[in-house]
């Protein structure tokens, strides 16, 4: 049995003695009161088997493709920040609504991880039918990706109720999604938007450790002369990238080039070593401030995965709908 697999079958084990025994195991803690109306736990009573469901779900997929694990995280982020965590990037188009979120130029064609959804959705409604929230699928999603693509180090408790928006339109990515070429005062005002801090900011932007980019988010901007880019590494990109990518030839490169496959603070030794793909990225090092979280995030052991799970929590409740302001999709793709 492969390592991630034995984490699959051995997490499960002990998510399901935890429910049997009404106690918290790991991550999962009974329930207590947090943000926005959300709590831990609160699936144990309505659908006790529901966070180990998706989890089983989601760490087949990663086993099978990592990639798959970086999307679902960014996944996390792109729902967010548009709509709030409302699952609304998952619906599809319809003759109503043509453009849904999923169609914005940030997220078609590089979003990935929607079939996994699909998949844990499925399985908890065949154990629970309608009670299960796809916003709640999303965030454990999120949460289980980082946990097993760190390994284990990435382990956390991710409150639940969030309720499934009934409104995506495509356009609303580009009011709300920072792009790559944000520098560091655009990003800083972009999260603060959302009610998140500078030092969420930049704990987030590490995630940037696994998954690909498309070579159109940093062709030609980060490749032009001068640039503060490694030029070793500029010029490994340019034997990858086209020079002027197009919608026909837009390959994609791995974020991180030295453990592309891990959740780990890789990131932060790269940009440190001006190793960065996005403008975004290098932008960090602008000021002292950030500079130092970077310094701290790469050198301090276990420093940077304590502070990404408390942000990722921050995230999933940014602008949450509970109470009469949503439901709870029968079918991720369609409201009700």
């Amino acid at each position: 049995m492969g390592k991630m697999a034995a984490l699959l079958v051995s997490w499960t084990m002990l998510i399901m003695a935890a429910v049997m025994a009404g106690r918290a195991a790991g991550f999962y803690t009974p329930p207590s009161p947090s943000t926005c109306g959300l709590e831990v736990g609160y699936y144990h009573g309505r659908c006790p088997n529901a966070e180990a469901i998706v989890r089983n779900v989601v760490g087949a997929a990663v086993l099978r493709d990592s990639g798959v694990g970086a999307g679902l995280i960014r996944m996390l982020f792109h729902d967010c920040f548009v709509e709030g965590c409302d699952a609304s990037v998952l619906l599809d188009p319809t003759p109503a609504n043509p453009q849904p979120e999923k169609l914005g130029p940030p997220n078609n064609p590089s979003l990935r991880g929607f079939e996994v959804i699909d998949a844990a959705k499925a399985a908890v409604e065949a154990a629970c039918p309608g009670v299960v929230s796809c916003a709640d699928i999303v965030a454990f999603a999120a949460r289980d990706a980082s946990f097993f693509l760190s390994n284990t180090r990435v382990s956390f408790n991710m409150p639940a109720g969030r309720l499934d928006g009934r409104y995506s339109n495509a356009s609303r990515t580009l009011d709300f999604l920072p792009p790559p070429t944000f520098n560091l005062g655009q990003l800083v005002a972009n999260f603060a938007a959302k009610g998140l801090s500078v030092d969420d900011m930049v704990v987030l932007a590490g995630a940037h450790t696994v998954g690909r980019a498309h070579c159109s988010s940093f062709v030609p901007d980060r490749l032009a002369v001068p640039s503060d880019m490694d030029p070793s590494f500029a010029g490994m990109l340019r034997g990858q990238c086209p020079a002027c990518p197009s919608s026909s030839n837009d390959p994609t490169v791995v974020q991180d080039v030295v453990t592309p496959n891990a959740l780990d603070n890789q990131y932060y030794k790269n940009v440190l070593a001006h190793r960065a793909l996005f403008t975004s990225d290098a932008s960090l090092l602008t000021s002292p401030a950030t500079a130092k979280m970077v310094v701290d995030n790469a050198n301090i052991p276990g420093w940077w995965e304590e502070r990404f799970k408390t942000a990722m929590v921050k995230l999933a409740a940014v602008e949450v709908k509970t109470g009469g302001s949503g439901e709870v999709r029968r079918n991720c793709r369609a409201v009700n």
